[in-house]
């Protein structure tokens, strides 16, 4: 069975720091480009920031650029996300996603919650 869990997610103030971590099994990790995403109170889920499959990163939402920085350990079959700098305007379910071809996991998400 495929399983992604996310963790890390919780209550921090704004200028702090977080790190997520995505444990995933059940498929063959090293060959998916692994994704962040983001979904705010009323908001669409955004894509946040992506790492290929031979560990190039790219982060794709300006507003994080600089703060967030995802890597992977394909050893561990794992993905993270380093959140520094926090905003209120990072809060939100973070949720993360495996893509190779036509395949699509996701996790159920993790909430992290931004005080001002």
């Amino acid at each position: 069975q495929v399983h992604l869990v996310e963790s890390g997610g919780g209550l921090v103030q704004s200028g702090g720091s977080l790190r997520l971590s995505c444990a995933t099994s059940g498929f063959s990790f090293s060959s998916y480009a692994m994704s962040w995403y983001r979904q705010a109170p009323g908001k669409e889920r955004e894509l946040v920031c992506t790492i290929t499959s031979l560990g190039v990163s790219i982060s794709v939402k300006d507003s994080v650029k600089g703060r967030f920085t995802i890597s992977r350990d394909n050893a561990k079959n794992t993905v993270y996300l380093r959140m520094n700098s926090l905003r209120p305007d990072d809060t939100g379910v973070y949720y993360c996603s495996a893509a190779w071809g036509t395949a699509r996991y996701w996790g159920q998400g993790t909430q992290v919650t931004v005080s001002s």
